[in-house]
């Protein structure tokens, strides 16, 4: 009998779905409306299985079967533009996703994008706009007390970072906060051990590439969609750009044998 490999899952990463000008720089924070609703269109099309992160943890673990063509979808600080133009359409497809908010901002604008002149400063959502998205049933993940570079921090103030964050979204959301997405991808191997520590069951990474059962559940590989990304860019990264990159692979091998 022929082995096959084990299959993949890929990882998207957003950050805000909107409407926006035409931008040079930091085109991986922006989605235009329009172009999302395409994409989930063409999952719907295509039949892909869209997995929220629990789901996709037991695939990696080999609990249950991966499906053939198997993603999730993750959204990056919790933009209230989130709510306004991706929710409806994930909602009218039946998609999870899951939403990594900045517990220390909620209600508040992401002010480190004043650091860029002439960029346009957004909104993130309240606490009570994500009780609304978990009654919707989107997952709720951490993106730390107040969006810092991990992999940069003092151990204290990494720690804190973890453990603020997750007790003050489980105290607004009255369940446990199980997923982390690290802060401008920002970790190193002692953030993955605070972050095991802490109680997070997965963490996602800006590192590039398809997840895999040999993947370090608190450091996933994800593919992040662009705002120059059309149906063609957007097919491509999901179906064919699956090999890892150098960066990927060396991460791989220096977390073979941490504890999982």
């Amino acid at each position: 009998m022929q082995h096959r490999p084990p299959r993949h899952i890929s990882i998207l990463m957003y950050h805000q779905v909107g409407v926006f000008a035409p931008m040079k720089s930091h085109r991986a924070n922006y989605c235009d409306h329009r172009r999302f609703a395409a994409q989930m269109a063409l999952l719907a099309r295509l039949n892909w299985t869209v997995l929220n992160l629990d789901q996709a943890l037991a695939c990696l673990r080999g609990d249950v079967p991966t499906p053939r063509r198997a993603l999730v979808l993750t959204f990056d600080d919790a933009y209230e533009n989130f709510a306004d133009y991706a929710l409806p359409v994930l909602q009218r497809h039946g998609f999870p996703a899951t939403v990594y908010a900045i517990s220390g901002w909620l209600g508040r604008r992401a002010d480190w994008f004043a650091k860029d002149p002439g960029r346009p400063i957004p909104r993130l959502m309240s606490g009570a706009r994500l009780r609304e998205l978990r009654a919707a049933d989107i997952t709720i993940g951490s993106h730390s007390a107040n969006h810092v570079k991990l992999g940069e921090t003092d151990p204290r103030t990494r720690r804190a970072e973890l453990r603020d964050s997750k007790a003050a979204l489980e105290d607004l959301l009255g369940e446990p906060v199980r997923h982390l997405g690290y802060p401008f991808g920002s970790f190193d191997l002692d953030t993955v051990r605070a972050a095991a520590e802490t109680g997070y069951a997965s963490a996602t990474t800006c590192l590039r590439g398809a997840a895999c059962p040999t993947d370090h559940p608190l450091a996933l590989p994800r593919k992040a969609i662009s705002f120059g990304d059309d149906l063609i860019g957007f097919w491509w990264k999901l179906a064919i750009k699956n090999a890892p990159k150098p960066a990927l692979t060396a991460w791989r091998q220096r977390l073979a044998v941490e504890p999982r």
